[in-house]
């Protein structure tokens, strides 16, 4: 498939180096321009471009960006034709994203970033540390291999995702539509704990909603107080030990 990712972070740029080793034709695009993406993640193919490039001629557009951002990338997508699948990987973290007032009222994650680009979605990727993503990834049927939620309301979006995490070296466990998605946001039992798809499937049925907001601040909290900031990542054991004590 051609594909566009949007975001060259720690998962963006992981998305890119697997997508295009798996044969894919991906472009991909940053807030800082084609210049600054480093040359290490094009090593399979992929190109570097500007982020209206990146949209233009794709089957699917993966973002690979803050929830903030959202909304400032939101009129890309007015020319994107509606047979292009768009695929979400980011988190709602108040204090680096700032408070968004629906979904402190309720609205999952996903139905806010679908709102904001008047497009259906699926949701992948965002359950997993950076981390777990580049180093613990493993062919079909092997196992122990790492399982992560998709959430989509459509069909071809949830297909779509659901093959394309295959090929990433994870499988995927279908979480449920857009609706369901809090399923997976950070705080759950699935959220960046590293299970395999029978454990994903029971911990995305032992959610407990409620409890979400404040096991996802006090993860927060105890990684501050290992790295000194918001926004560094811990190693992947750490982080993996920490949400599992917390969130299982």
């Amino acid at each position: 498939m051609n594909i566009g990712i949007l975001g060259t972070g720690n998962i963006g740029k992981t998305l890119v180096m697997k997508l295009s080793a798996a044969g894919h034709d991906v472009k991909v695009a940053n807030s800082r321009g084609p210049d600054t993406i480093e040359g290490e993640i094009l090593t399979h193919g992929a190109r570097a471009v500007t982020a209206t490039e990146a949209l233009t001629g794709v089957d699917v557009v993966i973002l690979s960006t803050p929830l903030s951002a959202i909304p400032k990338i939101a009129p890309l997508f007015a020319s994107v034709p509606a047979s292009t699948v768009i695929i979400d990987t980011s988190n709602y973290y108040p204090k680096r994203d700032g408070e968004i007032a629906d979904i402190e009222a309720g609205q999952t994650e996903s139905e806010w970033v679908a709102e904001q680009l008047g497009r259906p979605i699926a949701k992948a990727w965002n359950a997993i540390t950076s981390a777990s993503f580049a180093q613990k990834g493993l062919p079909a049927g092997t196992a122990g291999r790492i399982a992560i939620p998709v959430a989509a309301s459509g069909e071809r979006e949830r297909d779509v995702a659901i093959r394309l995490v295959d090929e990433t070296g994870l499988d995927a466990v279908y979480a449920g539509p857009l609706s369901e998605s809090w399923r997976q946001q950070p705080g759950s039992p699935g959220y960046c704990t590293d299970l395999t798809r029978d454990e994903l499937t029971d911990a995305l049925t032992a959610t407990e909603r409620a409890r979400l907001p404040k096991r996802r601040d006090l993860a927060i909290e105890a990684i501050m107080e290992r790295v000194g900031d918001s926004t560094t990542n811990p190693d992947s054991d750490y982080a993996v030990r920490l949400t599992r004590a917390l969130f299982m």
